[in-house]
């Protein structure tokens, strides 16, 4: 039987799948839709933006992700320098 071909979502701001970079960066809640759509099992889950208890859940999936995007940070020097850059606005977004 042949393999069914995979469409990729659509990576694009216009695409309503991605926030723009002013906006915050990151996924919106129809593109993380789009994503486990094409990827059934997938986790994927928006920013965490909100204010978090201590410890929870939610207080974990940020902190890895701020550990996370520390790293990109250092191999990336000029999106760090660059205050509009995605991976700077991301990290505000999450509040890192």
């Amino acid at each position: 039987m042949p393999r069914k071909k995979e469409t990729p979502i659509k990576t694009s701001v216009k695409s309503g799948n991605f926030r723009a970079t002013k906006k915050g960066a990151g996924m919106t809640k129809k593109g993380v839709a789009a994503y486990r759509k094409a990827n059934p099992g997938s986790k994927l889950k928006t920013a965490v933006t909100g204010t978090v208890k201590k410890g929870s859940a939610a207080a974990k999936r940020r902190k890895s992700f701020c550990a996370r995007s520390a790293g990109q940070m250092k191999k990336f020097p000029k999106a760090a320098a660059n205050p509009n850059s995605r991976l700077r606005q991301a990290r505000k977004r999450w509040k890192c």
